[in-house]
């Protein structure tokens, strides 16, 4: 049996889609000279290993009520143990090399999807939730963003054209979110998220917003919000975790 613990930080390069055998060769040498260890249990060998991956399974619909009016959201995996390791590792203590393996299990998820498909176009078009500008410094850049990035190269190898439309962020005064409440949450944000307009898709064209860790949900309705005041529909909600199960939001906190 694994003990989980959390794994040390790691600088390994955020690999490409599967499939390169310029990369294999790469990856082999970075083994020998860095071994990587799993983000979720610190097991040496792959950055998420087949142990943890059952973590991020089939989707579980996530009810909140701050969500109770948009759509049917889903997540991955609970916000626990070795699933929140690995979220945290890749979020907040430089595991980059995690946005792949993530990225294809949402890649997986996606197109099986209840109620949600692609445009008539035959593409997916992916928003991801924003981050804030503090946050996404300190981070090397927005880390959801990556994860629809990833997400998307997967959908395509897949057969599904797929669009990362970064048409949100987060305005002045968002704070940390940490400690709130579900009414403190919504407060923080609302009126807060902005468009983008030139990363945005066509009025009209169905979007699968992506997110990390759901908890109240305000994030996420405040997100669906702002896309339905340009009139884009959004077909589901799509988290890697959930916090506080599935029915009830917790009032552990996370950073935004």
């Amino acid at each position: 049996m694994t003990t989980h613990h959390t794994a040390a930080p790691s600088t390994r390069p955020v690999p490409p889609v599967a499939g390169s055998a310029r990369w294999s060769i790469l990856q082999c040498l970075l083994d020998l000279l860095v071994p990587v260890r799993c983000a979720g249990c610190g097991v040496a060998g792959s950055s998420w290993c087949p142990t943890c991956q059952p973590l991020l399974a089939a989707p579980h619909a996530v009810h909140r009520a701050a969500l109770a009016r948009g759509p049917a959201a889903y997540a991955l995996g609970e916000y626990r143990a070795a699933a929140r390791s690995a979220l945290l590792a890749y979020k907040e203590r430089g595991r980059l090399d995690l946005a792949d393996p993530f990225g294809a299990r949402l890649a997986a998820t996606v197109p099986l999807l209840p109620r949600a498909g692609p445009a008539a176009d035959g593409v997916w078009w992916l928003v991801p939730v924003p981050s804030r500008r503090a946050a996404a410094r300190r981070r090397g850049g927005e880390h959801v963003r990556r994860l629809a990035g990833r997400c998307a190269a997967h959908l395509a190898v897949a057969g599904w054209p797929a669009v990362v439309a970064a048409g949100l962020r987060l305005g002045r005064g968002v704070v940390d979110a940490v400690g709130l409440d579900a009414a403190g949450r919504a407060a923080n944000l609302a009126g807060r998220v902005r468009l983008r307009p030139a990363g945005l898709p066509p009025p009209g064209t169905p979007v699968v917003l992506l997110d990390d860790v759901i908890t109240t949900g305000a994030t996420a309705a405040a997100c669906v919000s702002a896309l339905r005041s340009a009139g884009i529909p959004v077909a589901a909600v799509v988290a890697l975790l959930s916090a506080g199960g599935r029915g009830a939001p917790s009032r552990e906190g996370r950073s935004r």
